[in-house]
């Protein structure tokens, strides 16, 4: 049995940050989702790639990832030789950190869960990991394009 390895950074490209920020938005009220995937370095989980998908509940309090989308997304990772390292959805109404709901239905330890929220009519994120011992935070580091 291998070790599991709590990521601690996630590092995102800015401009697939800010492609979320306006997939979350546009898709508001409705919690918006999708799939980060990219490289595990240890405690650092590099995010390459995003995967926005449709949320078949079109619920403003819960999620379902469409599972055709999400299969299709794990094909391109594979693809790529890329892993599934982040889930990342919308509370459009709160709160800034995992639900009950989320921490109930969180099916991948080894994800961060990206909680994306709104705070004075902006949009923030928080990152977590969501385990059998606790909800950890983990810490978003933003790269520019050249970095």
């Amino acid at each position: 049995m291998h070790e599991v390895i709590t990521p601690r950074i996630i590092r995102i490209k800015r401009l697939d940050y800010e492609f979320m920020g306006v997939d979350v938005s546009n898709r508001s009220p409705e919690e918006a989702c999708g799939l980060l995937a990219g490289q595990i370095k240890g405690e650092l989980y590099q995010a390459m790639c995003v995967f926005p998908t449709t949320n078949l509940l079109h619920s403003t309090a819960r999620f379902r990832i469409d599972p055709a989308e999400q299969l299709a997304a794990f094909n391109q990772m594979d693809a790529q030789g890329l892993e599934m390292i982040g889930i990342y959805h919308s509370h459009p109404n709160g709160p800034d950190s995992p639900s009950p709901t989320d921490i109930a239905e969180a099916y991948y330890p080894e994800a961060v869960h990206l909680i994306w929220f709104r705070q004075n009519g902006e949009w923030g994120c928080n990152a977590y990991t969501i385990g059998k011992t606790g909800v950890d935070l983990v810490r978003i580091e933003l790269l520019d394009s050249n970095d």
